[in-house]
């Protein structure tokens, strides 16, 4: 019994390290604004989040060009356009501008006033959201503030709910 009981002792340090080692959290946890990387527009000009509108909500879309959940979700955004009116809508895809302006031209982008849609190949603003699916959405409130985030298949409610 006696053996037992030291063993038992022996694992409790090893028990607690793993109960106290704590994961590290995403970039965009640990810095919860909207990130200033140099963005891409389909005319070839260079933006960052100090060309995004004050005082709006802002939901950042991260999406690939051949994603058919991205694409989807991009057709329901903007059928429902109306219910997004108070929202800016980043759009940024870590694909090449050519690539995106394919994208870009083939929903009428230029026809949607609170839509930016921009290119960021280097890649940063996947490792800043570590995502690992597309589409990648991440809402902000007026203030540039995070307010939460969704990875992969969202239902259009389900924006709607922290955007209004």
């Amino acid at each position: 019994m006696r053996h037992v009981f030291l063993a038992f002792l022996c694992w409790i340090p090893v028990f607690l390290n793993a109960q106290t080692k704590a994961t590290p959290k995403a970039p965009y946890l640990q810095y919860p604004i909207i990130p200033a990387f140099p963005l891409t527009l389909s005319d070839g000009h260079t933006i960052t989040k100090n060309d995004l509108r004050k005082n709006e909500k802002t939901m950042v879309f991260v999406f690939s060009v051949d994603c058919d959940h991205c694409k989807h979700l991009t057709e329901e955004v903007l059928k429902n356009i109306d219910k997004f009116k108070k929202t800016q809508i980043l759009m940024v895809t870590p694909f090449k501008v050519d690539q995106m302006k394919e994208y870009y031209d083939h929903y009428n982008i230029r026809n949607y006033p609170n839509v930016i849609m921009a290119s960021e190949p280097t890649r940063q603003i996947m490792y800043f959201y570590d995502l690992h699916y597309f589409p990648g959405l991440y809402l902000y409130d007026k203030k540039q503030q995070f307010v939460k985030g969704f990875e992969g298949t969202v239902k259009l409610d389900s924006l709607l709910h922290y955007m209004n």
